[in-house]
């Protein structure tokens, strides 16, 4: 309980103050658009940049950690998918959109607050690795898996033109290379420009976490509970179980690596699930379900794997 409540209800209660704001229409959906507009195009491509700018790429980018977080990523894909078109009837686009909710996990606007507020430090640090690996490996999969669907075969151009467009697009992606490139490069900022990153930074998490709440509104539960359910079941509890299995039981990290490979692991599904579904127009109804239940549902998981790795 201490956990629950030092940790992870902050977050959660940052989510459910802008929910309920919206819901009782204090805030209007145009306010959470301009909060959402902020934080993730800048404030959060900032905190992403200034972190990984100053980021020990041996740490961020350990393969063994690396390997820990995404063979459970790619093995929930998968079963997503597999599981939606042979147990579910689904076509093989919308189960495709469903696999690709269990692999997109909210790693930004859940794990690196629920981390930082566990962990700091070290664990942080191996968090902000995962993530800025994140996009692009999870749009590389689900858009090159959805163009051979749609297609007769795959073909490599208007896949790679797809990608390009889904990951240079974002402002969030466009942060993380650039923080790649001052890091590689060893480019210095000017004190005061250091100065300005670290107050955008602190400002992104919370927002994002109260404009998430308010975006939540729009996406009321509905569809096939027993496949929501399912999802759920593979982004909350199967992805941290293998995380956990690769990163302590087979490579034996150390424990603040252990500790961020299964808690961001064990984040529900982002929103990015339902901006993938829209853009293909598949599973609409099922994503967004997913993407609110699950959330709800990670305030007890993320507390019970806090507690675990205690």
């Amino acid at each position: 309980m201490t956990i629950l409540f030092q940790v992870t209800a902050p977050v959660f209660l940052l989510i459910a103050a802008g929910y309920i704001l919206v819901i009782l229409n204090i805030l209007t959906d145009s306010h959470i658009q301009g909060v959402m507009k902020y934080t993730q195009g800048f404030g959060i491509p900032c905190l992403l940049f200034f972190a990984i700018m100053n980021l020990d790429l041996s740490i961020g980018l350990n393969p063994q950690l690396v390997a820990s977080f995404y063979v459970g990523s790619i093995c929930c894909f998968m079963l997503g998918c597999l599981g939606s078109r042979y147990l579910f009837k689904r076509d093989w686009e919308d189960s495709i959109a469903i696999g690709f909710t269990a692999l997109f996990g909210n790693t930004v606007l859940l794990g690196l607050p629920i981390v930082e507020r566990a962990y700091g430090g070290l664990a942080l640090e191996a968090t902000f690795g995962l993530v800025a690996l994140h996009a692009p490996f999870c749009y590389f999969i689900g858009i090159t898996a959805m163009e051979i669907a749609r297609s007769d075969g795959f073909k490599p151009l208007p896949a790679s033109k797809r990608v390009f467009q889904a990951m240079f697009q974002n402002a969030l992606m466009l942060g993380i290379f650039m923080g790649f490139i001052f890091n590689l490069f060893s480019i210095p900022l000017p004190g005061f420009a250091r100065e300005t990153f670290e107050m955008v930074a602190a400002s992104a998490l919370p927002a994002a976490l109260f404009g998430l709440g308010g975006v939540l509104v729009r996406y009321r539960p509905d569809g096939d509970m027993r496949l929501i359910l399912g999802i759920c079941t593979l982004s909350l509890g199967l992805h941290p179980f293998i995380a956990w299995l690769f990163a302590g039981a087979i490579f034996g990290l150390e424990i603040e690596l252990l500790r961020s490979a299964v808690i961001t692991s064990a984040m529900a599904p982002g929103i990015n699930a339902y901006i993938f579904s829209s853009m293909y127009e598949r599973a609409q109804r099922t994503v967004a379900s997913s993407v609110v239940v699950a959330t709800a549902a990670s305030i007890f998981t993320a507390s019970v794997w806090l507690l675990f790795l205690a």
